[in-house]
């Protein structure tokens, strides 16, 4: 049974997020685009420590203290919940520790992965009992992809990203190179061109069995003409396994049987090329990590 006991602090990992694939399907009279995109959970990620305060205030620090600002997506999500607060808990604050890991702007789900793992953790310690419902709709105020991480579960995403789908697959081993470039998000989606007309998957007919050319990522072309970097590691990458593009980038990702196969490839990669090896997960860290401290 869960533990009646108000929690004091929390430790949880703020997971990375593969698309495996992203369909551009058209482009609505808003400037929005259609889209469906399957995503998937990594078990690596930064770290966010919680601790309960009865100040009031909010503090963030961070190993990169250039992220510690009002526009960090963690304050954000912080001050998203505030109007929660019950009369009796209008005292409580949070002490935030963000130990950063994963790379910035890399299609990775990093700002939206923590602003959903705040969300999360301070429905918790601040006992506001608050639906994932609601959380989510919270999230999506925040940031696109943040209530797929409050969703928690390998999702299909459709619309303008708003309709998500459970699809759980095969938990592999995946390889993910992280090019030091930094993608212009909104320069791709305005670009003519970006292919806005892959044709929109039957998903009561989707076998997905893993990277091909019937599953792809339509800014993967776009961004490979335009940054360099990202194609240097997409090519390198290419030499030994089918691979793809994360979102808009600028990370590039294989996937493998098991973790041996993704280490053997992984050893050589060359100097001047970063990365990380991680296992895919259908159900997101952060909730198996609640799950067992609430337990």
């Amino acid at each position: 049974m869960p533990s009646s006991i108000p929690l004091k602090s929390l430790t949880l990992t703020s997971p990375a997020k593969l698309n495996l694939f992203l369909h551009i399907n058209g482009r609505l009279d808003n400037g929005y685009h259609e889209l469906q995109s399957l995503f998937h959970f990594l078990d690596k990620g930064d770290e966010l420590t919680f601790q309960l305060t009865d100040n009031g205030k909010v503090t963030l620090d961070c190993n990169l203290p250039e992220l510690i600002s009002e526009q960090n997506l963690i304050i954000k999500a912080v001050n998203a919940l505030t109007p929660f607060l019950t009369v009796e808990h209008k005292h409580y604050g949070v002490s935030i520790n963000l130990q950063k890991v994963l790379p910035m702007g890399g299609g990775v789900g990093g700002g939206s992965s923590n602003a959903a793992t705040t969300l999360l953790a301070l429905n918790q310690l601040w006992q506001l009992h608050l639906p994932a419902e609601t959380l989510e709709s919270i999230g999506k105020d925040l940031g696109a992809d943040v209530p797929i991480f409050i969703r928690g579960k390998s999702s299909i995403a459709e619309g303008v990203g708003e309709k998500l789908f459970d699809y759980p697959i095969e938990e592999k081993w995946y390889l993910v190179l992280t090019p030091d470039a930094h993608v212009n998000t909104a320069l791709l989606f305005n670009s003519d061109e970006l292919p806005r007309n892959t044709t929109k998957i039957d998903l009561s007919e989707l076998n997905y069995t893993g990277l091909s050319p019937n599953h792809k990522n339509d800014f993967e072309t776009l961004v490979y003409k335009n940054y360099p970097a990202v194609a240097k590691a997409l090519d390198w990458l290419l030499e030994y396994a089918p691979a793809r593009l994360t979102g808009t980038g600028a990370c590039v990702f294989s996937v493998f049987e098991n973790q041996q196969e993704a280490e053997t490839i992984f050893t050589m990669l060359p100097a001047d090329l970063s990365g990380f090896i991680a296992k895919g997960c259908n159900i997101s860290i952060t909730h198996q990590q609640l799950r067992e401290q609430l337990n």
